[in-house]
């Protein structure tokens, strides 16, 4: 028997301000950890969340682990 994949997969969402800017008050790249549908949503997630680094509200997207 095959082996069945999960419909519910956990994944990882970086900031993507922080990503590309270098000179910034604090280093480091902000992530956060959640799950998605994998049959309603197919396509890589973005969400607008906050950055604890950059102090606002920035977009986040799907990252491979």
């Amino acid at each position: 028997m095959a082996k069945s994949k999960e419909i519910r997969v956990i994944i990882n969402l970086e900031c993507m301000n922080c990503a590309q800017n270098f000179e910034k008050k604090y280093r480091g790249v902000s992530r956060y950890t959640t799950q998605k549908n994998r049959r309603n949503t197919p396509i890589r997630l973005e969400l607008k969340k906050f950055c604890r680094y950059c102090g606002k509200h920035t977009i986040y997207k799907e990252i491979k682990k």
